[in-house]
């Protein structure tokens, strides 16, 4: 009677662990704008590897690249509301939610990528991604879209002025209207997903981005002209929804972490790799390249000051706090 007992009482004991275990399986969704093949989706299903494998499997993390869960601004709503689990996008689009991520599209902010990885991985960084708490967000790790270049399809640029005129699609927030104007284009705020459409039909004459986003959303399709300009370098925040994370365990919240800041690490250098290899398939796809002489290079850094020195004024403490930690940096 005993023996059947502790057989009875095991058995049970088994069938609790297994329900246990099917209970912590979990799957989460990532959802981000460019396709498969670019870095920015190679680095999220790195995340994904790393989660499945750290967690033997109990955790999955689903990619939507491409768009295919809908702009930016939508899958920022959607992860605080918590029916999408994570979002990867530019760091400066949530400054529609927290305002000193509007630093990180200030033009001419960053020299080079070693500045900015000490920046975003430092306390300055991991300082902004705390603040989006408030906001039903959770910071997880920075990856990068990285230096920012104009096309367009109407002339060669190869001096500021040639920037005149054209109508550019910009990234929909103020600092990014300003410095267009500033250069005396005409800004139009844009969805990502709209905007291979609007290049082809002329709705615009241009857009900026690095040249991994050039390649991989086929803009030479429509556009001929690239000038490497580099004007503005975009970090990329890994955002996941508080409403989601806090039903998770300590053990589950640490895991994701790491695999973020691991993966992120792992994109960057991946985007950085690819560089050289990108501008030379845009040159064979047929876009022209031109980069500015160091003195239009000048000259396009002090068109851009009076912005920087505008939207600087309302964000003082954050911007300060950021040319110290580059100051320290450049010594």
């Amino acid at each position: 009677m005993k023996r059947l007992f502790l057989k009875t009482l095991a058995a049970a004991v088994a069938l609790a662990a297994c329900g246990l275990a099917a209970a912590q399986d979990k799957t989460f969704k990532i959802a981000l704008q460019n396709p498969k093949g670019h870095p920015l989706a190679t680095g999220a299903e790195k995340f994904a590897e790393l989660v499945a494998a750290k967690s033997g499997g109990k955790l999955k993390v689903n990619v939507f690249p491409g768009g295919t869960l809908g702009s930016d601004q939508a899958n920022v709503s959607a992860v605080q509301g918590g029916t999408l689990e994570a979002v990867l996008l530019n760091s400066g689009i949530l400054a529609s939610q927290v305002k000193d991520f509007e630093v990180f599209d200030f033009p001419f902010m960053f020299a080079n990528a070693k500045e900015a990885d000490a920046v975003v991985d430092g306390p300055f960084g991991q300082k902004l991604h705390a603040k989006l708490a408030d906001k039903g967000l959770v910071g997880l790790a920075f990856f990068e879209l990285g230096f920012r270049n104009i096309t367009n399809g109407k002339r060669p640029i190869v001096k500021v002025e040639d920037i005149e005129g054209l109508k550019l699609r910009v990234i929909p927030n103020a600092i990014n209207v300003d410095w267009v104007k500033a250069l005396g284009a005409n800004p139009t705020p844009m969805a990502f997903t709209e905007l291979y459409a609007a290049l082809e039909q002329k709705a615009v004459d241009g857009q900026e981005n690095p040249l991994s986003v050039i390649l991989a959303n086929k803009f030479a399709e429509v556009q001929k002209h690239l000038a490497l300009t580099n004007h503005q370098y975009n970090p990329q925040s890994l955002v996941f929804s508080k409403k989601v994370w806090d039903t998770l365990s300590a053990d589950e919240k640490k895991l994701l972490q790491d695999s973020a800041i691991e993966a992120g690490k792992f994109q960057r250098q991946v985007n950085r790799d690819k560089a050289a290899g990108d501008l030379d398939a845009l040159k064979k796809a047929g876009m022209q390249v031109t980069e500015f002489s160091a003195a239009e290079q000048a000259k396009l850094r002090d068109k851009l000051k009076p912005v920087i020195d505008k939207h600087g004024a309302a964000l003082s403490a954050t911007v300060s706090e950021l040319q110290a930690e580059l100051a320290k940096l450049r010594k």
